[in-house]
């Protein structure tokens, strides 16, 4: 059964906090439950005690991140700034996860390997997406409809560029070795949208 992120234990909230950072940098594939004992000086056994298997250890993280970003989206809708300014703070929000060591959004690392993903991971993954999707749609209109962005095509498609761009320019980065990747393409796309 996959533990709630919201009832985790100071110990499993550790093992989270761990393997999310293993991920970010290093993928699925790319860690063990070795590698989280190692980080956190705690015995395998311990981590398998809160969550039975790897892949009801990254439910628990896409989960906890979705929900975290979900509460970023509502504080950038609560500033009452107008679109421009919601989609800028939108893409600092890529360029501030980037900044840790060039580490990449969980769920687009996540993304690149769905055929490795358990079905319920693969789904929380694409919910995270549409989450972004829907409020990245409704925000691109909403500023087109207050005349300050010029949307070429549809709003939903300027959404999936703008969402593609950052995930995108995160690899992109990394594999270049640039520090501000992120940042440039929310930038640019965003100042290419505007009236």
């Amino acid at each position: 059964m996959v533990k709630r992120f919201s009832t985790l234990s100071a110990s499993a909230e550790r093992v989270v906090d761990a393997a999310q950072r293993l991920i970010q940098q290093y993928g699925y594939n790319g860690f063990s439950y070795d590698d989280i004992a190692r980080e956190i000086d705690i015995r395998k056994p311990s981590i398998h005690h809160h969550f039975r298997t790897k892949a009801d250890l990254v439910h628990t993280i896409v989960q906890r991140y979705g929900d975290r970003f979900a509460t970023l989206l509502r504080a950038i809708d609560d500033t009452g700034e107008d679109a421009p300014a919601r989609l800028a703070r939108y893409g600092e929000l890529f360029a501030a996860t980037y900044q840790q060591d060039r580490r990449l959004c969980v769920c687009g690392i996540l993304g690149a390997e769905a055929a490795a993903m358990s079905p319920e991971v693969a789904l929380e993954v694409r919910d995270f997406f549409q989450m972004n999707l829907d409020w990245l749609g409704k925000t691109i209109l909403e500023g087109e409809r207050a005349g300050l962005l010029r949307v070429r095509g549809s709003a939903e498609a300027q959404a999936y560029g703008l969402l593609s761009a950052l995930e995108g320019a995160m690899m992109v980065g990394r594999g270049f070795g640039s520090d501000h990747s992120p940042a440039l393409a929310g930038t640019t796309y965003v100042s290419n949208m505007l009236a």
